[in-house]
């Protein structure tokens, strides 16, 4: 059966970030406005993923979870299938969400005061974790070629100093790049040269759009095991970020006993909700997931034309995620302005580029992972806010 992504889903006081923190944090009403901003996703997941919760809540006993290699055989089915990617069960490792994730292996492999260097604008997450674990973000601000992020690994050569990790999201959040093979090759390189402890964040990689091809790091060069960190989640591919659930895949034997360590001892365990999530996701969730890339591609394409057609306005077109980097300098207005006029006048929430770090400031980030309907209103409301220009 095909899933319903224009179904009427209303997820006010529903505990959503999405929708109930967004007067607080951009005073856009739920009542009035259209949530853009949080990277999760307004639909309901695989059919399987719910008659899996159901039929825990049936049972109805909530105790500790055990037996995990259904769990764990979901996860290499969905790697091998989707990527063609081999993982070994023993590579595993379950931790509380992705975040948390970061968090862990900043501490497993660093030390308070070495530099974690980001290439920026990036995903906002990484800067606050690297500074809550007293590490330095070391930001080397990509260019834009042909209409997509580059990185610049003279600039990064040039910055160095102290840095100790590199944090590579790919696909990209929030540019929606996908790396080539010859750019994670390059950036091995580097890896390599410095010495550097590598953590590849590849939650994006099922969201990637027709003529893309994602390049899982660790099956491109597993030569680089002894440096790379691989971060997935079925989260955003399948929308169960309140599962909080992720897994750092480590294939190097000394690594990955340096990370159970701190694991340990941040005495983290899985949640069994999130456990049953992925499990049925990744079982049962593949028509589904093909169903969404191609519906979220013409949501994409609706909003990024929409408005690019605005004078001084310039949307990055995506080859993966949901999440639309639209660049509004050329407006010549202040980032103030612009979020007023989006926020205050469409009635639109989207995330403020600044958050992502250099290179972000002029950029608002949108979510297309909405019913169409919200799109198309989202576009002519913003359009609107903007008519002065026309």
């Amino acid at each position: 059966m095909s899933a319903n992504f224009d179904e009427i889903i209303d997820r006010r006081n529903s505990h959503s970030a999405k929708w109930d923190a967004m007067e607080a944090l951009y005073g856009v009403s739920p009542d009035t406005g259209i949530s853009m901003w949080v990277a999760d996703m307004d639909f309901k997941p695989p059919q399987a993923v719910n008659d899996a919760l159901a039929a825990a809540v049936q049972h109805g006993v909530y105790g500790y979870f055990a037996n995990d290699k259904p769990y764990k055989d979901a996860i290499i089915g969905w790697m091998k299938r989707r990527h063609d990617w081999d993982v070994d069960p023993a590579w595993l490792s379950t931790t509380h969400g992705l975040v948390a994730g970061v968090g862990l292996c900043l501490q497993a492999f660093t030390q308070p005061g070495d530099g974690i260097m980001l290439f920026t604008p990036v995903y906002h997450a990484f800067a606050k974790m690297v500074n809550a674990n007293d590490r330095k973000v070391v930001e080397c601000e990509m260019g834009i070629e042909d209409g997509r992020y580059s990185i610049d690994l003279d600039l990064a050569a040039s910055l160095i100093d102290g840095v100790k990790m590199v944090i590579l999201c790919s696909p990209h959040n929030p540019g929606g790049t996908v790396w080539t093979e010859a750019e994670l090759r390059a950036i091995a390189a580097f890896c390599v040269e410095h010495d550097l402890i590598l953590i590849s964040d590849e939650i994006h990689h099922d969201l990637v759009f027709s003529g893309q091809t994602h390049h899982v790091l660790a099956k491109l060069m597993p030569e680089l095991s002894d440096r790379l960190i691989t971060l997935t989640a079925a989260s955003k591919t399948f929308n169960l970020a309140g599962g909080m659930t992720g897994n750092v895949i480590i294939a190097d034997a000394d690594m990955r006993a340096k990370f159970a360590k701190t694991h340990l001892a941040a005495g983290a365990s899985p949640n069994r909700f999130g456990m049953l999530m992925t499990t049925a996701a990744y079982s049962h969730g593949d028509e589904w997931l093909d169903e969404l890339i191609a519906y979220l591609d013409e949501n994409r394409r609706i909003l990024e034309e929409g408005l690019s057609a605005i004078p001084g306005v310039q949307a990055m077109t995506l080859g993966s995620t949901y999440l639309c980097w639209v660049d509004f300098s050329g407006t010549g207005m202040e980032p103030a302005e612009i979020q007023r006029r989006v926020q205050t006048e469409a009635q639109v929430a989207p995330n403020h580029g600044v958050t992502f770090g250099k290179g972000g400031e002029t950029y608002l980030r949108f979510n297309v992972a909405t019913r169409r309907a919200l799109i198309v209103e989202a576009v002519e409301r913003v359009q609107k806010a903007f008519a002065d220009l026309q």
